[in-house]
């Protein structure tokens, strides 16, 4: 069954194979290595250790699979497909907050990749969202938990 398609630009899908990599061949043996030296300690009723490690690898081996799923389902963003006319997947984006008369600037990109501490939001994000599909000089508006923020979109940029 097919996932849902998941928006991702070429440098982010190359971070999520790296990362995938990495934890098939290099944490993969860590862990294993991990219950190894565990068991090593003796009876597992009441060590602590193989816990620990056990619940590692079942951790692991989810985020194995929600990567591999994520790249299955990836539909990488080309340079030349990102519209300038209006907001999209892939999209630079400088919107002004009217209510502060301040500048932000977002990178507007799947959810994959969104790291709002470097500015890349989400398209599935409340901000993201109401800025898909917006034009130069429009206003919206962003429902938030606090209220609603109102963002003028100034400039579109790849």
């Amino acid at each position: 069954m097919a996932g849902k398609e998941i928006f991702i630009t070429a440098q982010g899908l190359e971070k999520l194979e790296n990362e995938l990599e990495e934890a098939k061949t290099v944490k993969r043996k860590e862990v294993a290595e991990r219950i190894k030296t565990a068991l090593a300690f003796g009876d597992i009723s009441e060590n602590s250790e193989y816990d620990e490690a056990k619940n590692e690898q079942a951790q692991l081996e989810e985020r194995i699979a929600k990567l591999e799923n994520m790249i299955r389902n990836a539909r990488v963003i080309k340079e030349d497909e990102i519209s300038l006319d209006k907001v999209n997947v892939g999209n630079k984006v400088k919107v002004k907050d009217l209510e502060y008369d301040e500048e932000i600037e977002y990178t507007i990109v799947g959810s994959a990749e969104s790291d709002p501490y470097e500015g890349k939001i989400s398209n599935e994000s409340p901000v993201g969202e109401a800025l898909i599909g917006s034009k130069v000089g429009e206003v919206v508006e962003v429902q938030i938990p606090d209220g609603v923020i109102k963002y003028e979109v100034i400039e579109i940029n790849r």
